[in-house]
């Protein structure tokens, strides 16, 4: 049974093994590619519920017993993040082919697909902090190529950017870890969390403490450290942006759920207070850089700043319901990021362009987008009955409870400006009269709008039927209280 935690991680892997050796016959790619991402996400399924069902699911790997091996921990709050990656996965499976190019596809991106996936997803399983830095560079490489796959000189000079950042990032974070090593003589995150409470170096702790938050914010785009994000989640293929824009960013803010919920958690009126002020910031810029731009696009990729700033105000307050309202908020953030992602990757190929201002009365021509489009908005902005709405109203619970006012107030009118923001697109883009001097001849091709309705359905899903699934993350969000549910299953105590 516990070798059930591995297999998010072994089907992507071996997919994208096998799809390499096929690139050059791109219809057995992409009937491979969509065969391994409805079977992982079967399996995924199957582990989701096992989980549920019957407790985490603790692979030592190599039968070395914790906290001497290497770990993976399905628990609660891991495998939902990574059933939700897989969801993802399947539907850009099957969008990929009627967006890219085939030379994009001979290049071997299904391959840099799979291995995206199998990154993200041992992120999110990881017991380990070091393993944690060796799945975020598997799928930062993955990111790297699939950044500059079909080789635009705007795609390479974001790359750039896009690279170093990283790089230097990535620098800090194992820095950081060999630091922690020397002080607690271990990485696995249960015993850390065991041994810290022990240390009497909190100078260092709180250093590191600090260096760790830097890197995990930088990676998740938190104010103000998201001055990297916009332009090269938008550079690539949309089918790509899709996936950077659900997964990349969330990891970090995993990585900061994960570590200052079971280890730095002795200065909670220092950290997690910053967290709180961080998040309000990011509300603010993040909507700012969506209402400054008429790039579609751009719109959707300043969106993800606020969003992520939801998820650090769940984390700051820290009690039960914004807990609850901060994971619920990120599975719907992750689903609603990518389907806008395709979306506007599909308006703006029938419109030829990506800029707002060339676009008018496409309602028209393509009604069906327009109300996709519609429904996104609401979905994306909270408003009742959405998933956006479940996870933002026990944020402002938890807030309400814990007496902070002034973010509840920022969080409210950051969720009208989103919503403006993203109805600006449909209002002059869509509505108005038809715009006689563009006939707009392309078409959307069915292939693409499957997909997107797929993860709407899904959005909807979660709000409407936010009864079934709800009860499972108000469990996970009482998990995360008490640290020491996660170090007694892990260290078997």
């Amino acid at each position: 049974m516990s070798n059930l935690a591995i297999l998010p991680i072994i089907i992507p892997m071996l997919a994208g093994i096998i799809v390499a050796f096929t690139n050059k016959n791109v219809k057995v790619s992409r009937f491979l590619t969509k065969l391994f991402s409805i079977i992982s996400l079967i399996v995924v399924s199957y582990v989701t519920f096992e989980v549920f069902t019957n407790g985490s699911i603790i692979l030592e790997t190599g039968d070395w017993v914790a906290p001497y091996g290497i770990i993976l921990v399905a628990d609660e709050l891991s495998i939902i993040l990574v059933l939700t990656t897989n969801i993802i996965a399947a539907t850009t499976a099957f969008y990929a082919a009627h967006s890219l190019s085939l030379k994009q596809e001979t290049h071997y991106y299904y391959t840099f697909f799979f291995m995206l996936i199998a990154g993200v997803s041992g992120a999110f399983l990881t017991g380990d902090l070091f393993n944690l830095f060796v799945f975020f560079e598997v799928l930062l490489m993955a990111s790297y190529a699939l950044i500059v796959l079909g080789g635009d000189k705007v795609q390479l000079r974001e790359s750039v950017k896009y690279v170093l950042i990283n790089l230097f990032s990535s620098m800090l974070f194992v820095t950081a870890v060999a630091l922690l090593y020397g002080v607690v003589g271990t990485v696995n995150m249960a015993q850390i969390a065991e041994r810290v409470a022990e240390v009497e170096q909190r100078g260092i702790l709180t250093t590191i403490g600090i260096l760790l938050f830097f890197v995990f914010g930088t990676k998740a785009a938190l104010f103000p450290l998201y001055y990297w994000l916009p332009r090269p989640y938008i550079v690539p293929n949309p089918v790509v942006s899709a996936l950077f824009g659900a997964l990349l960013t969330k990891v970090g803010i995993y990585s900061i759920l994960r570590v200052f919920s079971l280890i730095f958690i002795h200065k909670m009126e220092i950290t997690h207070e910053a967290f709180i002020w961080i998040a309000g910031l990011s509300m603010i810029f993040g909507v700012i850089g969506a209402l400054s731009t008429n790039n579609i696009k751009l719109t959707i990729a300043y969106n993800i700043i606020p969003a992520i700033g939801y998820i650090i105000m769940g984390i700051g307050i820290f009690n039960q319901d914004a807990l609850s309202g901060a994971i619920y908020y990120l599975v719907h953030d992750m689903i609603i990021k990518s389907a806008l992602f395709l979306l506007v990757g599909v308006i703006a190929y029938v419109a030829g362009t990506s800029d707002l201002r060339k676009m008018k009365g496409l309602i028209h021509h393509y009604p069906l987008l327009g109300w996709l489009l519609f429904i996104a908005a609401f979905v994306l902005a909270g408003i009742p009955p959405f998933s956006g709405f479940i996870g933002k109203l026990q944020l402002l619970k938890g807030a309400a409870a814990a007496d902070e006012i002034a973010i509840i107030i920022i969080g409210l009118l950051s969720s009208l400006l989103i919503l403006y923001s993203v109805m600006k697109i449909f209002i002059r883009g869509f509505w108005g009269e038809k715009d006689e001097q563009n006939n707009y001849t392309k078409k959307a091709p069915l292939g693409t709008i499957i997909p997107i309705v797929c993860l709407l359905a899904v959005s909807v899903f979660l709000g409407v039927g936010a009864e079934f699934v709800y009860p499972s993350v108000e469990g996970i969000a009482e998990y995360l209280l008490d640290p020491e549910i996660y170090i007694d299953s892990v260290l078997k105590e």
